[in-house]
């Protein structure tokens, strides 16, 4: 399990957990937009990329504004696919934004994540920059003044000849090369995109590239819809001899230039070297005190018996399979502590309880819950709450909640079935296994395998022994007691219902019933009354 964070971002953690609540109401938690940010952002680059390579080929090196005027006039085609082709890059920037803030609150940015947020930082440079290379392109009066800014920014840096922004002045027409360049960038810089793309998901095992398709193309319709309706007007050409009186910016890309234009060229290097440099450094002031790190999973060999179910269930491919040294036959997991966030997830997935982090093996769950049921004591009408640390309304760190016993575990991708078959047998009326939702999981995968195990045979599966009536797996949310409320006494409920009935079956009947004798009968037996 990561740290959750610097205590500074707990404010907004707990505030997000609200929204995320909001959301999964309104969406439910498969589809709840904010989950999948990153997903987002790569359809839109996608669709970026579709309508970029049309719109590509009516543009015109040697008349930039001029071509652009023509697509604009293609009513049927042109018109909207460019709108599309703008909206859709102000939608990338928004989710890149909301994504990138995700990560750093919830402490997502340091250990084995570091990798991922130095590439996604740089991946949000490379957008920002092919943005501003799109807007010279068009060369009207908002391109204009963001080339003469760069131009300004860049002769900051003693590095050129002669001054960039002589280029600017009108005093000649703009040179083919400048339109060149930035035709050049725009089409090169997507390749980065890729490039760095690959890193951010290269230590994830079986990343989600794009959102579930009813989201996905839910999302390109109302763009489409918002581009026909409503297209992207086209701002007057740029013209160097004249001072534009209102220069229509676009707020997504552009928020920085009214801020920048009234601050000298070095204030704002320094201003933005700062910026990138605390980003850039993230994985340093946002990881947790030395002793509250969590200690990456290792492998006990003799107990390990080479079935490779820790190592197709990590979520971060920190385990590989390699030959053994001890004289056995076979293979043997080994850990790559670079790579292991300290999930758990693997102690989940092994049988014979031979592989996880220190003090959350399957083998220490099983000392945790006898010591947890010798306390606690639950009975037939009882329910035992599995809670996820980073889900489940917050409830791990209390004991009760609506009169069920609070389980906590760190992710319920950690839990070990033989937890639930010792709960059940040691008489709770039910488990109630409450998860992070599922696209939202703090280790990618918990709820998944952990479904996967109880219900669905896959190893280490919950046995047949145990009665899966007893046993009830949800999803909920940091923020999501209500909803969580209503399933712990909807199963309480039940497990009530239940002991009743097992109750009235217990139950003996008496059929034969002794007959008193009839008068008639005793006087013929000589029995007087």
């Amino acid at each position: 399990m990561e740290g959750s964070g610097p205590t500074v971002f707990r404010p907004f953690r707990r505030a997000l957990s609200h929204v995320d609540s909001l959301f999964d109401r309104l969406y439910g938690s498969r589809y709840n937009p904010l989950y999948q940010t990153g997903p987002i952002a790569i359809a839109l680059f996608l669709v970026l990329i579709l309508t970029g390579t049309y719109l590509l080929l009516f543009y015109r090196i040697g008349a930039p504004y001029e071509s652009v005027v023509r697509i604009q006039d293609q009513a049927w085609a042109g018109r909207w696919i460019r709108s599309l082709h703008r909206y859709s890059s102000d939608a990338a920037v928004v989710a890149i934004a909301v994504h990138g803030v995700r990560m750093l609150i919830r402490g997502r940015s340091w250990g084995a994540r570091t990798l991922a947020w130095l590439s996604g930082l740089v991946l949000t440079g490379l957008i920002l920059l092919i943005g501003w290379t799109g807007f010279v392109m068009v060369w009207d009066v908002q391109g204009q003044i963001l080339a003469q800014e760069g131009a300004r920014l860049l002769d900051a840096i003693p590095i050129f000849s002669e001054p960039i922004t002589r280029t600017f002045v009108g005093e000649q027409p703009m040179p083919g090369a400048f339109f060149f360049l930035n035709y050049f960038l725009h089409i090169a810089l997507p390749l980065g995109v890729a490039l760095f793309l690959y890193l951010h998901v290269s230590r994830l095992a079986r990343p989600k590239l794009l959102p579930p398709k009813a989201l996905g193309w839910t999302l390109v319709g109302l763009l489409t819809a918002l581009a026909v309706l409503w297209p992207s007007r086209l701002a007057p050409p740029a013209d160097a001899g004249v001072v534009p009186e209102a220069i229509p910016l676009n707020w997504f890309y552009n928020f920085w230039l009214p801020v920048t234009r009234e601050l000298p060229a070095w204030v704002v290097w320094v201003g933005g070297g700062v910026i990138a440099l605390a980003a850039f450094m993230a994985p340093l002031w946002t990881r947790p005190r030395r002793e509250e790190r969590p200690e990456p999973s290792w492998v006990n060999e003799q107990h390990c018996v080479g079935c490779e179910q820790c190592f197709l269930d990590c979520p971060y491919e920190a385990i590989s399979m390699m030959p053994r040294t001890d004289g056995r036959d076979g293979l043997v997991a080994r850990v790559n502590p670079a790579l292991c966030v300290s999930c758990g997830i693997c102690s989940g997935s092994c049988a014979p309880m031979g592989v996880g982090p220190p003090g959350r093996g399957g083998r220490d769950q099983i000392a945790r819950v006898r010591s947890f049921l010798e306390e606690e004591a639950p009975g037939p009408r009882d329910v035992v709450l599995i809670a996820c640390a980073f889900g489940a309304g917050e409830l791990a760190g209390e004991k009760t909640f609506e009169d069920a016993r609070v389980y906590p575990m760190s992710c319920l991708g950690n839990l070990h079935t033989s937890v639930v078959e010792f709960m059940v047998r040691a008489g709770a009326g039910g488990v109630l296994i409450a998860s992070c939702p599922e696209r939202d999981c703090w280790n990618r995968e918990g709820p998944k395998w952990a479904q996967e195990r109880l219900f669905h045979g896959r190893e280490a599966e919950l046995k047949d022994r145990v009665d899966r009536e007893r046993v009830q797996f949800v999803h909920a949310g940091a923020g999501d007691r209500g909803g969580l409320r209503d399933e712990v006494l909807g199963l309480q409920a039940r497990i009530r219902e239940r002991a009743l009935a097992e109750a009235e079956e217990d139950i003996e009947v008496d059929v034969e019933c002794e007959v008193p004798p009839h008068p008639e009968s005793d006087l013929k037996r000589g029995v007087l009354p």
